[in-house]
């Protein structure tokens, strides 16, 4: 069965992803800025939880070009997730002309260890993502998240088969970005994507006092939004 990935913020989220049937857990803080690294507690608390969790490392938001200090703040955060018991982290590194740091990235790689490793959606912003998946290759990192280089995975279909067929097998393409029970099917058949990340989350209900909330409002995961897109999939590898 093709596995579903669910980014959640929340212990909430991580136990209604679980109910759902998700197959792994991307651990972040600041969904509505795309992730950021979640706290330590959150870490440990989630390293329980019965499914594989991975941490987003990402100290800020904003583009992947980071300072000498953020990049040890990741390599610490990477270090944290890997004593709190968690399966993986995702993570992403570019330079100024906005390739991949290769460098920092095998720093980080070789801090998580045992750990697996998933290249998130920076892949998305470099000039040229198939030669960003071949670095990828190279860094031993087993899995890219992408939206095929579009601002969501069905768009950027054409480009996410392309990296499906230059991977070849040796690291694992996930579609992500607008990806729903109603459009999963075609992408699947379109691109040959062998894992699926979509949040299966709703707008959080009512808003927090003093404008706390981030401008796109809240959101929060929907074990039955994780059921029904879980059932899909399974319809999908039956076929």
């Amino acid at each position: 069965m093709i596995p579903l990935e669910v980014p959640v913020e929340t212990m909430d989220g991580v136990h209604a992803a679980r109910r759902g049937g998700a197959a792994r857990i991307e651990l972040c803080a600041a969904l509505g800025e795309g992730g950021l690294t979640p706290s330590a507690g959150l870490m440990h608390a989630a390293a329980r939880a019965g499914v594989p969790v991975f941490a987003m490392i990402r100290p800020r938001a904003g583009l992947f070009q980071w300072s000498a200090d953020e990049a040890a703040t990741m390599a610490r955060d990477i270090r944290t997730a890997r004593e709190a018991g968690l399966a993986g982290v995702v993570l992403g590194a570019q330079r100024g002309d906005l390739s991949l740091d290769t460098a920092l990235l095998a720093g980080l790689v070789r801090e998580a260890g045992p750990m697996e490793v998933t290249l998130h959606r920076v892949i998305d912003t470099v000039p040229g993502p198939l030669s960003a998946l071949e670095v990828a290759v190279g860094l031993g990192i087993g899995r890219v998240l992408s939206s095929g280089a579009a601002p969501t995975a069905v768009e950027g279909g054409g480009m996410l088969a392309a990296m499906v067929a230059q991977a070849a097998g040796r690291l694992t393409v996930m579609a992500g970005s607008g990806v729903n029970a109603r459009n999963v099917a075609a992408l699947v058949a379109e691109t040959g994507v062998a894992e699926v990340h979509a949040s299966c989350s709703a707008p959080s209900p009512g808003a927090a006092p003093f404008g706390f909330d981030p401008p796109k409002g809240r959101r929060i995961t929907e074990e039955a939004r994780v059921r029904e897109m879980v059932a899909t999939l399974a319809a999908i590898s039956d076929r």
